[in-house]
């Protein structure tokens, strides 16, 4: 079938041209710009191909499809296999359509030292990675994926970020690979606790459906792989390195981070954590709940102290995030598809709010609150009315997305999974359901004091005259289609909800029944 090699076209076709890119020479180094836009362009027709087909060929929209599975390292059962389904398909085209805007946006503006050449093809790698992790059905494959994205966004930051680059990337970079070796320790006890001598999702699923792994075995490889995907999430108290990478990254890194990256973390617990190790996931439901609310009022109580808007969106996201995993939680078919929502709701709003934000930063030479010093719906009105708009979308106001995920990923808390709620701990899952909410209150609260402090109120004096520009034609050509689709998906949440619902009941089904 075409769309099989589609698949793995999209993937690695920015590795191809990212190395197109190097061998430009540097006196052509803006011949980059094309040449990674093209590429791009591509691989997002691609996706949007591959999901026509997905839903109006023989797959209807259901199972694994696009199959492909080949031998690779054959001495230790590692394939190179991949696939697509229900729950990857919302990340695999999101991703595909951050990285085209990124490089649209790139047109107006790369940060110090420039160099677009390096920096759109550390771009394109960044790609490979995140859109790799999404289809990929060997646990090795997903690894390597995994671990591909650290090496393009250390550089990234450390390059082209802020005053505090350094230290920001090698923070970012030691706490994801500290993460990630732990979470290849519990990748390799999976193969051997299966004794089927394979790294295939699809099957050491079934060996946990079909009771290879003990109680004991479950917790303690569970934990290992939920510090590496926690870490990548990031979950509270294991977010520390997100708030520094935030405020250094260059605009397009931060919403390649705050969009794909993260999700990376989220998406793993549904991927892998949940149907691989069922009943260590119940028993450890309760904690990941906790943590999950932890970090909604944690991300929302930090968030009212900042003083500069980059990392201000850089700790809602942990109080984002933490409605994503509450879903997870949760157990249910509900709360998985209201984490799936999430995720997508989250890319397309901060995704959007740190391009915003990095146009205002590129203006004002600073994303200091008290340094813009407010009146920005005055001085570049159509920034000020898109960062409001978006403002508003994140704090969670219905229909726009925002609002879907955290409201489903509450009401499937209230009611867990059966064998929550036979473990007696419905009360504490209707608790925090409480303490949620309150949650979602204080994200209004600080938002809209930002709101008020960056766009409204009179101006000073120096930014009037310095005749600031608005938006650019370029930024709103990378800005218009995430406008529009956060719009759509939240007047008709059934686009991602009807895509992701019938592959979350069947790997739920299978995991907690059997």
């Amino acid at each position: 079938m075409w769309e099989s090699a589609a698949l793995s076209v999209t993937v690695f076709l920015p590795l191809v041209g990212a190395a197109a890119i190097a061998l430009i020479p540097h006196a052509k180094e803006r011949s980059a710009k094309p040449v990674a836009l093209a590429v791009t362009l591509a691989t997002f027709a691609l996706s949007l191909l591959i999901l026509a087909s997905y839903y109006l060929g023989p797959a209807g929209g259901q199972g694994r499809a696009f199959i492909v599975d080949v031998e690779w390292i054959p001495v230790i059962g590692a394939g190179y296999r991949v696939a697509i389904d229900g729950i990857s398909m919302p990340l695999f085209v999101l991703t595909n359509l951050l990285t085209l805007l990124c490089v649209v946006y790139c047109f107006h503006h790369i940060e110090p030292p420039g160099r677009p050449r390096a920096f759109l093809g550390l771009i394109l790698l960044l790609q490979t990675g995140m859109a790799g992790t999404f289809v990929a059905f060997d646990l090795i494959l997903f690894f390597v994926f995994w671990e591909l994205v650290l090496v393009p966004m250390y550089f990234l930051i450390g390059i082209w970020g802020g005053p505090h680059r350094e230290y920001a990337a090698v923070k970012f970079f030691l706490y994801t690979m500290f993460g990630s070796m732990i979470m290849l320790v519990g990748f390799i006890a999976l193969y051997f606790g299966a004794g089927a001598e394979t790294f295939s999702m699809v099957e050491l699923s079934q060996a946990a459906a079909g009771g290879e792994y003990g109680i004991v075995f479950q917790r303690l490889v569970f934990l290992a792989i939920f510090l590496g995907l926690a870490i990548k999430v990031p979950m509270w108290p294991f977010h520390t390195w997100l708030p520094d990478a935030h405020t250094e990254a260059p605009t397009v890194g931060s919403v390649l981070l705050a969009g794909i990256m993260l999700k990376m973390g989220t998406y793993g617990f549904v991927r892998i954590a949940v149907p691989m190790l069922p009943e260590a996931a119940v028993d450890y439901a309760p904690f990941l709940a906790v943590l999950a609310v932890i970090a909604i009022l944690y991300g929302a109580l930090c968030c009212m102290a900042q003083t500069d808007l980059k990392r201000l969106i850089a700790f809602s996201s942990v109080g984002h995030m933490g409605f994503v995993m509450l879903g997870i939680a949760a157990l249910t078919t509900a709360g998985v598809n209201a984490a799936i929502f999430g995720m997508v709701a989250h890319g397309l709003i901060t995704g959007m709010l740190f391009f915003v934000v990095g146009s205002l930063k590129h203006r004002y030479h600073t994303s200091t609150i008290a340094d813009i010093g407010g009146g920005v719906l005055q001085t570049t009105p159509r920034i000020g009315a898109i960062l409001t708009f978006v403002a508003i979308a994140s704090l969670g106001l219905p229909p726009l997305p925002g609002f879907w995920g955290e409201v489903v990923a509450l009401y499937a808390a209230f009611n867990p999974a059966e064998a929550i709620v036979d473990a007696g701990l419905l009360g504490l899952f209707r608790v925090l359901v409480v303490f949620g909410a309150i949650g979602t209150l204080l994200t209004a609260g600080y938002f809209l004091t930002m709101l008020q402090r960056v766009t409204m109120g009179t101006p000073p004096r120096r930014w009037v005259d310095a005749g600031l520009q608005d938006v650019s034609p370029i930024e709103l050509g990378a800005w218009t289609p995430l406008l529009v689709t956060t719009v759509v998906v939240g007047l008709v949440p059934l686009l991602v909800f009807g895509i992701t619902r019938p592959d979350v009941s069947r790997i739920l089904t299978t995991a907690l029944t059997g």
